[in-house]
């Protein structure tokens, strides 16, 4: 059965990094009063190549649901048909459009919200920022409960922080949210955390066990025990290139930790 399409208007855009060719984008779906959605999901752009062939990326939701609206954030990448023809769109008018079918994926926010490590690299941080949106509206209202947040980004160099001030400003703000960036090729006037991702996560697991007195590595769950009937204290999300996704999962099971406190996406 052939999916819907949706013609989601451009309404702004920027470029968030020179360096890396990231750029952020406002769509508008005028043909719908709202457009409904999980934090965490994602959309599916559709246009047809060079050859006529129809092409489908799909890519996160970088913004909470607001009534007809939604943002994206692209990286562009060599000889990717769909990045490249979504990062020429700076090149366009205000008003241009794409096809679009979704919203998709199961990568959402776990119910009841707990603590939570939301940890990714690249454009990866676009579910995440999607997330923290849900979490803390503009609106000043707070859906996290009072539960500890955190958000650990790795990147290669500080030019390609996506979205930095507005978590800094989120971190100022709201004292259960705590934003850890970190650079694996930092310059040397970079005076925040370097190494991997792996790294700051390894710290906050140990040091909130060591302030609850939870024992690490975390004894063994009940085996006989329904997916259903799973509840954690904590989870992580995990979102970026396969690499890094397989080398925070081994970090966590390193701990103890069940696989359904890990919830992840892969982009590659």
């Amino acid at each position: 059965m052939a999916r819907e399409l949706l013609t989601a208007r451009l309404a702004r855009k920027e470029c968030i990094s020179e360096v890396a060719q990231c750029y952020h984008f406002d769509f508008v779906l005028d043909e719908l009063e709202s457009f409904p959605f999980v934090s965490g999901q994602f959309v599916s752009g559709v246009a047809p190549d060079d050859k006529g062939k129809q092409q489908t990326r799909a890519y996160s939701m970088a913004s909470a649901a607001n009534g007809n609206r939604f943002e994206l954030c692209v990286n562009r990448v060599e000889e990717g048909f769909f990045s490249n023809h979504l990062a020429d769109l700076p090149d366009l008018p205000i008003g241009s459009t794409i096809q679009i079918h979704g919203p998709h994926g199961h990568f959402v926010l776990q119910q009841p919200i707990t603590d939570s490590i939301l940890v990714a690299t690249g454009t990866g941080v676009a579910p995440m920022r999607s997330y923290l949106q849900w979490l803390f509206p503009a609106d000043g209202s707070d859906r996290s409960d009072g539960k500890q947040i955190w958000l650990v980004y790795g990147t290669r160099h500080e030019s390609d922080i996506y979205y930095r001030a507005e978590f800094e400003a989120l971190a100022a703000r709201k004292p259960n949210f705590h934003y850890l960036p970190t650079l694996s090729r930092a310059e040397a006037s970079w005076t925040g955390l370097r190494g991997h991702v792996q790294e700051p996560l390894v710290r906050i697991v140990e040091e909130r066990a060591a302030r609850l007195g939870q024992p690490l590595p975390a004894p063994p769950v009940d085996p006989t025990l329904l997916n259903s009937e799973l509840n954690f204290d904590i989870y992580t999300y995990i979102c970026g290139l396969n690499e890094m996704v397989s080398g925070v999962r081994e970090s966590l099971t390193a701990f103890g930790w069940h696989k359904k406190q890990i919830v992840f996406e892969r982009y590659d």
